[in-house]
């Protein structure tokens, strides 16, 4: 942690003061953040590339109870993808390499982040809910660099982790995972993850106070199953499009429990993502048992 100190400053100490900073800046008017609910496919250039991607605004306007707000792109999405695909600071401090582990929470139908950082690391597993795992492998393969492989690879039928995995393409996996509902205990063995992964990512996952906990703790579960590499600990990046400040706030403080937490500062994000945008990342490192500030 040392290390990401020297590069980000010192960790987040009062998560309320955090917010109300956060807050006090003059934010752009983003209404709830789509890009174009009502338009499939979309025409997106992420890094460079010219994607397309699928939507479902039949899902979107569901009564599913579940949720269904992974049916459409959200303007995070695209922004965080390019920066965290590009020649930044997690590449240049070896935090990210090409033999790196990176699984994604809420993946959502777009793949974005998938296709973009997939090719850079040796495995990326892309996960969300069963209702969106369809169009997810469609993107997926549409739009990855890459050749297309498909093959099935085992699945647990447990109660409790109701995991199915899919490969889609050379890197990338896509894997049913309810992080409300279902337990990270079987990833190791599902995926022959040894010793759990180098990056967990969540892109616009909290919108409201039901989601907050179901979420930072199936973050700090799957942080956990780094258990061969204490020098090396798993990274949580999560991006945020600011909306409720209320919601924001209790989120934070719920993160900050669990996890050091770092802002990372303008200087190394790229320009739409910087103070003034309504967007912020933060990284998270688990705490020890009993750690405090």
């Amino acid at each position: 942690m040392d290390h990401l100190q020297h590069i980000l400053g010192e960790p987040i100490t009062e998560p309320e003061e955090e917010a109300f900073l956060i807050f006090s800046q003059a934010l752009p008017s983003q209404s709830l953040g789509f890009i174009d609910s009502k338009t499939s496919p979309v025409e997106i250039t992420v890094a460079g590339r010219d994607l397309t991607i699928h939507q479902s605004r039949g899902l979107l306007t569901s009564d599913r109870k579940e949720g269904t707000t992974g049916a459409v792109i959200w303007k995070v999405t695209p922004l965080f993808a390019e920066w965290v695909a590009s020649a930044n600071f997690l590449f240049g401090t070896g935090l990210l390499s090409s033999d790196s582990i990176a699984l994604e929470l809420g993946a959502g139908v777009s793949g974005i982040v998938a296709v973009t950082l997939g090719p850079k690391v040796e495995k990326y597993l892309a996960t969300d809910q069963d209702y969106a795992i369809r169009l997810l492998k469609q993107n997926i393969a549409e739009n990855a660099p890459t050749p297309v492989s498909i093959n099935k690879t085992k699945t647990s039928k447990s109660k409790k982790a109701k995991l199915g995995a899919e490969k889609t393409v050379s890197s990338i996996d896509t894997l049913v995972l309810d992080w409300e509902t279902d337990s990270v205990a079987v990833l190791p063995t599902l995926l022959d993850l040894s010793d759990g992964v180098d990056l967990v990512i969540a892109c616009d996952c909290i919108y409201n106070y039901a989601l907050i906990e179901p979420l930072n703790t199936t973050c700090a579960d799957i942080c956990r199953l780094r258990t061969n590499s204490p020098m090396k600990p798993t990274v949580f990046l999560i991006a945020q499009q600011l909306r409720l400040p209320e919601v924001f706030e209790d989120w934070l403080k719920s993160f900050h429990r669990l996890f050091h937490v770092f802002r990372v500062p303008d200087q190394l994000l790229t320009e739409p993502l910087r103070e003034g945008s309504g967007f912020v990342v933060h990284i998270g490192i688990l705490r020890s048992p009993g750690s405090c500030d």
